[in-house]
């Protein structure tokens, strides 16, 4: 009974948070064209436009954009409905932690994917549209365009999450900060790897943008086990 309220009141809640993003979803597709309106050089490539294939497309990619814009906008309702489930089960401290945990993960999520769209999409698009020449012209496809910037972002976000994830491992004592310290080598081969499956893009460029913070999240990560680490090892002493 208490897990179909707080489904029902999750899904109420996206239900309406969808309705208020498809009223402005042109407004948030604006938002998500600029990195490439900004890199766009109309002496190059003609006056700005953003074409379409098929006659469904533009109201498709409206519904796209309302959906993720959406799940965003509902999502710290929605954890809340979940955590409601689930509170009453945990010890006191359990619940701080959940909650902390909870906390960073979203801010760390929106972190990278405002990261992408600041510093790796001008990049990105910039670097693609220089194909284009006098024997080769750009057309921008409206959904094609959404995919990849959506795909850019959830990419990001997810990567953002790497000190959360450290730092849980080292909370548990799977990782330790001498042990992830002689990894690092090798992660800097794992990211680019990782950048390489993750950004939807096959060009170099996004690659190399979405390594970079990567192994510098590492970097940090590192400090935060050592803390970790070295309050579980003096409270074992103790």
């Amino acid at each position: 009974s208490e897990l179909k309220v707080r489904i029902r009141n999750a899904a109420l809640g996206f239900v309406l948070a969808f309705g208020v993003c498809f009223y402005f979803a042109a407004d948030i597709f604006g938002w998500i064209k600029e990195p490439l309106r900004n890199v766009w050089d109309p002496k190059k490539l003609g006056e700005f436009k953003v074409a379409f294939g098929a006659l469904t497309d533009p109201f498709w990619v409206e519904m796209s954009v309302a959906l993720w814009a959406a799940i965003f906008l509902a999502s710290p309702f929605i954890f809340h409905q979940l955590w409601k489930f689930i509170a009453p089960g945990l010890y006191k401290r359990e619940r701080r932690i959940t909650v902390t945990f909870a906390l960073f993960s979203g801010i760390f999520f929106v972190s990278g994917a405002l990261f992408c769209y600041r510093f790796v999409l001008e990049n990105l698009y910039r670097f693609l549209l220089s194909y284009a020449n006098k024997e080769t012209m750009a057309v921008v496809m409206l959904q094609e365009y959404l995919d990849l910037t959506r795909n850019m972002m959830l990419a990001f976000g997810a990567v953002f999450e790497l000190p959360l994830l450290i730092y849980f491992l080292a909370m548990v004592g799977l990782v330790t900060h001498r042990g992830l310290w002689k990894f690092n080598r090798w992660f800097v081969v794992i990211a680019f790897i990782i950048g390489a499956i993750l950004t939807p893009s096959p060009d170099v460029v996004s690659q190399i943008m979405m390594a970079t913070p990567m192994i510098a999240l590492y970097n940090a990560s590192i400090l935060l086990a050592w803390r970790v680490t070295i309050r579980r090892e003096k409270a074992d002493k103790e």
